[in-house]
């Protein structure tokens, strides 16, 4: 019998993802373990390894396909014995792997072009059945409309056969083709399509005040859209709180210094090399180790009370950014934190991150100090309650003992889910934190 391998749920919220490269081809012998393709999904890419013996008999979807959707078949193998060809005949049918994509496009994309002029609807049913978008720029578009011009009977000029500006002078001066009376309901049903569209933030929404040329549309990716997804759920469903304190670092930085001078070196090497950012990642920990009732996420039914203080750092990445999690920072030392730390990084900018080495999580910390900002607020990230965002270290005049001295602060915000950190709470989470930095010998013991 024919084995079907189909596009495996690489995560617990994997929908679909993109099938980037076969390792394999048709007609190779493949044992269990061998790795057949490469997967990416929104925010990392993953090898697929066989779990059964035979010989790659067909591969349905091709390399670079996008949007293939989880459990849909993407090759065939030919058990040990069997005849590859019977077997590609007789696997399971190949999967639609753009048909659902092209049909939620297909919707937007007449309500668009229903939206600018009645002359556009005799084009909407082959632009959205097509797939081609934008079909003609906003401005050809207004400009047909103020000359009654039909653009179904315009031939476009502009790239991949877009209707521009220059297509509609032309069709002016030439006497070209009028609307046809048809087509005047609609109106009716644009002014029943543009709320819907306005409301979704559609291309003719934002470019018809744009002048043709002055910008390319580049689409989303799925890091983007499951990021603007998240953030999204997170303002409208969790009422953010902040709590800001400045925390001078000087004892934090010499003690940095120390560390990283007296250590041993391994291939002509430091085998650690700590960072502020390392110290800020086990100073929060144990924070929530001191605070447990902070180290919590919130649920319609529970409070959840985490054991382990899990802390996600962000990351930034080509087109967006992710959150590798140090695991029980608390029980860690600074270097474990350091070496786990520059892995996790190194990896998530390549993208090779395994799902359960960034989702899930009690906390987060996201520092923009080395960008040179000094305070910011960051999003709460769910299942986190709380995110700690951190400003630059720098120099500032501050008063001891009614003197003024000079002595490196940063500037660190918590924003807190309110629903589960209350504001005093938070503050004293911070405070817990503050302690940490100010006093670093304590990380030690």
């Amino acid at each position: 019998m024919p084995i079907n391998i189909t596009m495996p749920a690489l995560s617990p919220t994997m929908e679909e993802g993109n099938l980037a490269k076969w390792l394999v081809k048709e007609g190779d012998k493949v044992k269990s373990g061998d790795v057949l393709c490469e997967i990416e999904t929104d925010k990392a890419t993953m090898e697929v390894e066989s779990v059964d013996e035979g010989t790659v008999a067909k591969i349905v979807v091709p390399a670079g396909t996008e949007a293939v959707k989880v459990n849909a078949l993407i090759a065939i193998l030919a058990a040990d014995g069997e005849d590859v060809s019977a077997a590609a005949a007789g696997g399971g049918a190949a999967p639609a792997a753009k048909a659902e994509p092209a049909k939620a496009e297909a919707a937007p994309a007449k309500a668009e072009a229903a939206a600018p002029a009645p002359a556009a609807q005799t084009a909407t049913p082959a632009a959205a059945s097509s797939g081609a978008r934008p079909f003609s720029s906003p401005l050809a578009r207004r400009l047909a409309k103020e000359a009654g011009i039909d653009l179904s009977a315009v031939a476009g000029t502009g790239p991949h056969g877009r209707v521009v500006k220059s297509d509609i002078e032309k069709a002016v001066a030439g006497g070209g083709a009028k609307a046809a009376p048809a087509a005047a309901a609609a109106p009716t049903a644009a002014a029943a399509t543009a709320p819907a569209a306005a409301k979704g933030q559609s291309d003719e929404a934002i470019l018809k005040n744009f002048a043709d040329g002055s910008y390319e549309l580049v689409p989303h990716d799925g890091m983007r859209k499951t990021i603007a997804k998240r953030l999204q759920e997170s303002k409208q469903t969790i009422p953010h709180f902040y709590v800001s304190v400045d925390c001078e670092l000087d004892a934090l930085l010499a003690l940095r210094a120390q560390i990283n001078s007296s250590a041993p070196e391994k291939d002509g090497k430091p085998v650690y090399k700590l960072s502020v950012n390392d110290m800020v990642i086990k100073a929060l920990a144990l924070a929530l180790r001191d605070v447990p009732d902070a180290n919590v996420s919130w649920t319609d039914s529970n409070m959840v009370k985490h054991k382990h203080a899990d802390v996600g750092v962000a990351v930034s990445i080509p087109g967006g950014l992710i959150t590798p999690i140090i695991r029980s920072a608390e029980t860690k030392s600074l270097s474990a934190i350091s070496n786990e730390m520059k892995d996790l990084g190194a990896r998530a900018k390549g993208r090779k991150l395994k799902p359960e080495e960034y989702q899930g999580g009690t906390t987060a910390v996201s520092n923009m100090g080395m960008m040179g900002v000094k305070n910011f607020a960051a999003v709460v990230n769910p299942p986190h309650a709380t995110i700690l965002a951190i400003g630059a270290g720098e120099e500032r005049v501050v008063v001891k003992k009614g003197q003024m001295v000079v002595a490196n602060v940063m500037t660190v915000t918590l924003s807190t889910d309110h629903r589960a950190v209350d504001g005093a709470l938070g503050a004293e989470l911070l405070g817990a934190f503050k302690r940490y930095i100010e006093n670093p010998m304590g990380m030690l013991v």
